[in-house]
């Protein structure tokens, strides 16, 4: 899978820009605030229905501008894929594939597969759990409708019941009959949802280590510990020992919405004792695991956006990351840098087919 061509409507910084691809390398290049990220994130935005950096449809419109439209053609061997994304303020966004227009977005995820590794990852590490486990259910969805559909039925039921629990105090009366529906139904979609993301977290382990030690030369132990309430319980007795305190917080305080992942390095929290350094070196590993995950359940190659690699890693660490990149089989890339020359000597050195583009 690769794109050929971009264009960009009124999208963030973007009047009107378009864009035609190489089918291996792509360097987006130029001062910072030009919108380099943006085309990388439209190009995320085409193939996640939404932006990776504002998730807030609205707020990706240009200043000034009423609407936006990303138009996308991708090449999957000979198969042709043309993708757009519109938005109007004050309407719905519209995704299309060939065409037709998606009734539901999450019908959308996994037909172009794609991994980005970005800056913004740090906050895998120092934000909250809800974080980590966007990242578990990105990777898992990507190739799994039925995960996705469950995580989605989770979440809708975990809704009502939270909205059930706050009419209850509202009206100050309350009925356990009413709330057990919504238990049994929790229940049922957190079992397959935990199960998953308990396989999935196995599956990584070994991948992620391979890769920061190639990229880190570090002799320190790495890991990812998965963490959840229905480890060791069944979610439908969890959600009746603790009815008293959801009724007096007025959500529901159990369950998978509480997982989370550890990032540990010698036995710690990496947040904590790790440098910047190994920091660093423990996300591309992570994201180089996402990336040959998603490839073998897929079955394709996914698309491999690097935003502003350079400027945010030391030399050792682009260096081994690109030469990765050279040696193993990936697919088309896309780079964005704030230095031409920087970015034409390392691309050359890949012997690779690549196309640059100053912004």
């Amino acid at each position: 899978m690769h794109l050929g061509s971009i264009q960009l409507i009124n999208y963030k910084n973007f009047t009107a820009k378009s864009f035609d691809f190489d089918a291996k390398i792509n360097c987006i290049v130029g001062n910072n605030g030009v919108g380099k990220t943006n085309v990388l994130d439209a190009i995320y935005h085409l193939s996640q229905t939404k932006s990776y950096f504002n998730p807030i449809t609205s707020q990706n419109v240009k200043h000034g501008e009423e609407f936006f439209v990303i138009d996308g053609n991708f090449t999957d061997n000979d198969y042709k894929e043309h993708i757009i994304c519109s938005y109007k303020k004050g309407q719905k966004k519209i995704i299309k594939r060939n065409g037709k227009a998606y009734e539901r977005f999450s019908e959308h995820i996994g037909s172009i597969p794609l991994v980005i590794i970005s800056p913004a990852d740090r906050d895998l590490i120092v934000e909250g759990s809800e974080t980590r486990r966007k990242f578990m259910d990105h990777v898992i969805s990507q190739s799994d409708k039925a995960y996705l559909q469950d995580l989605i039925n989770y979440h809708k039921v975990l809704s009502q019941r939270n909205a059930l629990l706050k009419y209850f105090a509202k009206n100050r009366t309350f009925d356990t009959d009413s709330l057990d529906v919504y238990n049994k139904q929790l229940s049922q979609f957190a079992t397959p949802i935990y199960t998953k993301r308990k396989h999935f977290i196995e599956k990584i382990i070994p991948i992620f280590r391979k890769h920061y030690q190639t990229i880190s030369n570090g002799y320190e132990t790495i890991d990812l510990s998965y963490k959840s309430q229905i480890q060791h319980e069944n979610l439908t007795d969890l959600l009746v020992q603790n009815l008293n305190k959801d009724r007096v917080l007025q959500y529901t305080s159990v369950g998978i919405h509480r997982d989370d992942l550890s990032f540990l390095i010698d036995g710690h929290p990496i947040k904590k004792f790790g440098s910047q350094g190994q920091q660093k070196s423990f996300l591309i590993a992570l994201k180089l695991a996402q990336f040959d995950i998603v490839k073998k359940q897929s079955k394709r190659i996914p698309i491999l956006l690097l935003d502003d690699i350079f400027d945010k890693l030391d030399d050792e660490r682009v260096t081994k990351l690109i030469d990765m990149v050279h040696k193993e089989h990936f697919g088309q890339i896309f780079i964005s840098d704030t230095h031409y020359e920087r970015t034409e000597e390392v691309v050359k050195n890949t012997n690779q087919t690549y196309k640059i583009f100053n912004l």
